[in-house]
């Protein structure tokens, strides 16, 4: 039961964002964003966006630091990749 935190190098709304996983479930996912006090707004399909400034907060709370490509290989591994719908 692990889960995973990516570097802040996604732009938007004007800050940069990590994404954080985990390689379990959604349940250990939304316990770990909830102790990190990410709401629950910020979770998109299978991951939580998470701001710049909170990303140390979240390896020290016990998220483990990986690339953006090992992120995605371990929600694929996992089975908790949600993709976005193909528009028509």
């Amino acid at each position: 039961m692990t889960v995973y935190v990516d570097p802040p190098t996604w732009p938007g709304h004007g800050r940069m964002w990590s994404h954080l996983i985990s390689d379990t479930s959604y349940a250990e996912l939304h316990d770990f964003a909830s102790r990190l006090g990410a709401p629950r707004r910020a979770f998109e399909r299978d991951h939580y966006d998470i701001p710049s400034e909170r990303y140390e907060d979240a390896v020290l709370l016990g998220a483990l630091p990986i690339g953006s490509k090992e992120l995605v290989h371990h929600l694929i591994t996992a089975g908790l990749r949600r993709r976005k719908h193909a528009r028509p």
